[in-house]
């Protein structure tokens, strides 16, 4: 999986209406991931119960954390817009569906569709991006940017958007939203010339699937499956005996794509690429510690604050808006100074972030005290996110960046299952100052290690400057 062939030496960037079309489908997935997180409530008093209830956001969580390398495998093979518009495709089956649904059973069904759905466009619209350049000779560089910049501020805006409309229109109205954005975004994708046929073109649909090794994707599917809903069982009743059966789907899984003729996931080319295990490896740790902030911080808001869902929702607004300023930061830093000085400016503000979280959260903290702490960190998202997946795109061939990607957003969300995980350790499940300043130093000792890993490592591209071309 490693990069192969010279770059161009003059490089204008992407138009906007390609990367801007590219952008309207990548959205769906945070839309949905925070939209479903303040419909919860409302959800299991329509229902009667909230047995059951917390499945629905971890189903999707699963689902896109299996389907996601998936999609890019799939991309490369049929035709990454095919696949595209296939997953905008069945989140209009799922949302459809969701409205009917009589019980948590059945949404938790849709969920899983949804999520299915919503994981096949950051991998597939990554892949676009890099046969787009490759063809016309174009930089990547703003268009990895405004997929990221515009996924970040739809995570910003999701919670205020699926509020307002389950508090006026019901909590079903977070599920006919995705019908338009599906549409205009189809049409957008159609009308742009982003078309990457794949290498199933040249063979006839049948033989494509025929050449896909199933075997590999159920296995990866059981291993990730599995692995993940251990991980969710931490938050109540541990399920260690999950523990097994994960271990030996992980040995299997080696020993199936090690003999494959046509692996799913060629394990002996991503052995020998140590650049995109150091990424993916720096992504689980650095997301974990994004989660810890993401899911503790507004839960010790309401909890010790005394804040409404609203107000905690607001306090963390600078969160989200920094971290878009600092992705657009991080992307000039990257394209000037190469990926090692983004990611060294991200850890060192996650350094600072975790020492602040540490020492001046507060019960009797001033509330723009909460605000600053809240707008530094923003910064290392932005800087870390851009950062790493700039690395992958730079480490992997047009055909295997969208698998690429899709394995960054399993390591992702595993990071944001196991900073459950950590919340429950350093808090005892009741989070109050104390516990989290246990969460911040966990930060800091997290970090620490994050900046140890980027010093020594060497496996880091250089950065490479072209002389720009007029854009056309």
């Amino acid at each position: 999986m490693s990069a192969t062939g010279t770059r161009p030496a003059e490089r204008a960037p992407i138009p906007f209406r390609v990367r801007g079309a590219l952008a309207t489908g990548s959205v769906l997935q945070p839309l949905n991931s925070s939209m479903i997180a303040v419909a919860i409530i409302a959800i299991a008093a329509d229902f009667g119960t909230s047995s059951g209830i917390s499945w629905i956001i971890s189903a999707m969580y699963i689902s896109t954390s299996v389907c996601a390398p998936m999609a890019g495998r799939l991309g490369s093979i049929f035709g990454a817009r095919r696949v595209f518009l296939t997953g905008l495709g069945m989140v209009c089956i799922a949302s459809t569906a969701g409205m009917f649904a009589s019980n948590i059973g059945q949404l938790i069904a849709v969920y899983i569709l949804i999520g299915a759905g919503i994981s096949v466009h950051m991998p597939t619209a990554m892949t676009m991006v890099r046969a787009y350049a490759e063809r016309y000779a174009r930089s990547s560089r703003t268009a990895m940017a405004t997929l990221v910049m515009c996924g970040q501020s739809i995570a910003a805006l999701g919670p205020t958007v699926g509020g307002l409309l389950t508090g006026t229109f019901g909590w079903h109205s977070i599920l006919w939203v995705n019908l338009p954005a599906a549409a205009l975004s189809a049409a957008a994708v159609l009308r742009a010339d982003v078309g990457f046929a794949g290498r199933g073109s040249h063979t006839s649909t049948w033989r494509a699937v025929r050449g896909l090794d199933f075997a590999g994707i159920l296995l990866f599917a059981l291993t990730v499956s599995t692995a993940m809903l251990f991980l969710v069982s931490l938050r109540s009743t541990p399920l260690y005996w999950m523990l097994p059966i994960t271990l030996a789907a992980v040995a299997a899984f080696i020993a199936r794509e090690r003999r494959a003729t046509d692996p799913f996931v060629d394990v002996r080319a991503l052995a020998r690429n140590r650049a995109l295990c150091a990424t993916l490896g720096r992504t689980l740790l650095t997301y974990t510690c994004f989660y810890c902030v993401f899911f503790g911080i507004p839960q010790w808001l309401q909890t010790v604050r005394g804040m409404s869902a609203t107000e905690a929702g607001l306090t963390m607004l600078p969160v989200a808006a920094v971290g878009v300023l600092a992705t657009r930061a991080g992307s000039t830093t990257t394209h000037r100074f190469g990926a090692r000085a983004t990611l060294l400016i991200g850890t060192f503000a996650l350094i600072a972030s975790g020492v602040l979280i540490a020492i001046v959260e507060r019960s009797t903290a001033p509330l723009a005290v909460l605000l600053i702490v809240a707008a530094v960190a923003g910064i290392p998202n932005g800087f870390n996110n851009i950062g790493n997946q700039s690395l992958i795109s730079a480490v992997t061939t047009v055909d295997d960046v969208g698998a690429g990607i899709g394995m960054y957003r399993t390591v992702a969300f595993t990071g944001a299952n196991v900073a459950v995980v950590v919340l429950q350790l350093a808090t005892g499940g009741t989070i109050d100052d104390a516990g989290l300043h246990r969460v911040g130093w966990f930060i800091v000792a997290a970090s620490i290690v994050l900046l140890i890993g980027l010093v020594t490592s060497s496996q880091m591209p250089r950065p490479q400057r072209h002389a720009r071309t007029p854009s056309t």
